[in-house]
């Protein structure tokens, strides 16, 4: 390959899309972002046209183009990231009939009640997950529109669609890449197929559904047409990539088993790197989701909304007028550092969203135990340590599962990761050495690298995901904190089973108007 290879990432978010452009020493030398529509008619309906996304995704791709300043010819290979959770049915011709359903439109919820009381062991087992998503949308949306689900061909993850959007491809040559199958809740993992189980037991051929493949799959060439709207030459390769979560695995080198990620972000997760499946059916506190790296898989938690949680407080009870966010996360994270640990007797519920792993809608947030004492930085320190109690009893959890891989250092990243008072909080309740990459492009720097894999320009991925990864910061676990915080944790975790009943007969009264 010549040095003047350009290597083109997409990132299909919930709220923009993003483009950037890589050259093959991995710097990224162009990147842009559009904002996606979406509709919000009622509670717990979030609706995005795939007329909509598509647009976006095209002027997000002609505005990078413009950036390159006339290299826009170099570009050989096109590759796709994104939302791992949802669905999108559409016809033989590629056109969208159910709209793009993410775990925000939470219509599909009783549905996944309903499948996860009669089949949660089998789910988990076999696709990997406590909270499957295509599975009891395609049954909201069959029961509750039946005549537009005649009308569905294939049902896919939005990388999928957009794929076929812009390439000259068959529907019947759809694919969805391993990465995302886990949560669609009909995947065999384990086997890289459909389950003939798990889609009989929700009345789905497996025939509307799209071939399984790996993330470097070339999934068709950018068409003429398309390449005309956006400004590239056709014929592009088009890669079928990872979900964002994967790829972003690839992007921070967390690629040999025992490698440990927390993202800091939107939808807080952790992440940590095996070879073998082992599901925990009895706490059922983390899924699997198959590695871009045949072989290998990607246990993960994460928790919904904790970011976003983290955001309203800080709009809500901190932020001044005319002050930027970051900087009002900036002025509480040095208040929070004065704050002793346990918070003055202040302790916080943060799954404002429920919780996934495992799957629980009813919880919701709480401070508790709070006085005239407290100030905002005690509430917001609670919050963090509340995240912090989470994902250190998915680390017991794990050390429990998987005796033989010992996870002693943790890669820390995400907006979150600027918090210096949160990287030294993980390292102190969790008791390991927290890293914070230097990289904030993770997840489209590893779909970039998927991208050379699949035209040949790079041959391993781990090997060239390792020489990427640097770290900017180490947080070390302090002496004698983790004994601290263990007590507070303890509680923590007796109360998120505790509150349970209360937080169902508050929805209820408040239903009642």
């Amino acid at each position: 390959m010549l040095s003047s290879v350009l290597l083109m990432s997409i990132d299909l978010g919930t709220s923009y899309i993003k483009t950037a452009v890589y050259d093959d020493q991995g710097t990224c030398i162009a990147i842009a972002s559009t904002p996606v529509k979406d509709s919000r008619p009622a509670p717990g309906v979030f609706i995005q046209k795939g007329e909509d996304l598509l647009h976006s995704v095209i002027s997000c791709m002609r505005s990078v183009c413009d950036e390159l300043n006339g290299r826009a010819n170099d570009i050989e290979v096109i590759a796709f990231t994104g939302q791992m959770a949802g669905f999108i049915g559409v016809d033989k011709e590629w056109d969208d009939i159910t709209t793009w359903s993410c775990s925000l439109d939470t219509r599909y919820l009783p549905y996944a009640e309903q499948q996860l009381k009669e089949l949660k062991k089998e789910i988990l087992e076999i696709s990997g997950t406590n909270a499957p998503q295509m599975m009891p949308k395609y049954a909201w949306f069959k029961n509750d529109f039946p005549e537009a689900n005649k009308k569905i061909a294939k049902y896919m993850m939005i990388s999928g669609y957009i794929i076929g959007q812009l390439g000259d491809i068959s529907i019947d040559d759809a694919t969805i890449d391993m990465t995302y199958t886990t949560w669609t809740g009909l995947a065999d993992i384990k086997n890289g197929k459909w389950s003939d189980t798990l889609c009989k037991a929700v009345g789905i051929d497996p025939e509307r559904l799209p071939q399984m493949v790996y993330s470097n799959h070339i999934c068709g060439k950018l068409s003429e047409k398309m390449a005309r709207l956006i400004g590239l030459k056709s014929g592009i390769a088009l890669v079928s990539g990872a979900g964002d979560k994967s790829a972003g695995c690839i992007g921070t080198a967390l690629v040999e088993v025992g490698d440990a990620n927390f993202e800091a972000s939107s939808y807080g997760a952790v992440q940590v790197c095996v070879d073998i499946y082992k599901p925990d059916t009895e706490k059922m506190m983390y899924d699997c989701l198959p590695s871009a790296i045949p072989g290998y898989y990607h246990l993960t938690k994460y928790i919904p909304g904790s970011g976003i949680s983290l955001d309203w407080f800080i709009n809500t009870f901190v932020r001044q007028e005319g002050e930027r966010i970051d900087e009002a996360f900036l002025r509480m994270d040095k208040l929070a550092k004065k704050v002793p640990i346990g918070c003055g007797g202040l302790l916080a519920v943060g799954l404002v969203g429920g919780s996934a792993m495992p799957l629980d809608g009813d919880l919701g947030g709480m401070w508790m135990c709070y006085n005239w004492n407290h100030k905002k930085e005690h509430f917001y320190r609670a919050l963090l340590e509340s995240y912090a109690y989470e994902f250190s009893m998915l680390f017991e959890r794990l050390s429990q599962k998987y005796p033989e891989h010992e996870i002693d250092r943790v890669r820390f990243l995400g907006g979150g990761a600027k918090s210096e008072i949160w990287g030294q909080m993980n390292a102190d309740i969790t008791g390991k050495r927290y890293q914070k990459i230097k990289r904030n492009d993770s997840a489209l720097f590893g779909t970039a690298l998927i991208a050379g894999n699949a035209i040949g320009l790079y041959d391993d991925l781990k090997i060239l995901s390792k020489k990427h990864l640097q770290y900017e910061k180490e947080y070390m676990p302090s002496a004698g904190s983790r004994e601290k915080y263990e007590p507070y944790r303890n509680l923590y975790s007796r109360l998120i089973s505790d509150m349970k009943p209360y937080c169902i007969s508050l929805k209820e009264l408040s239903q009642m108007g």
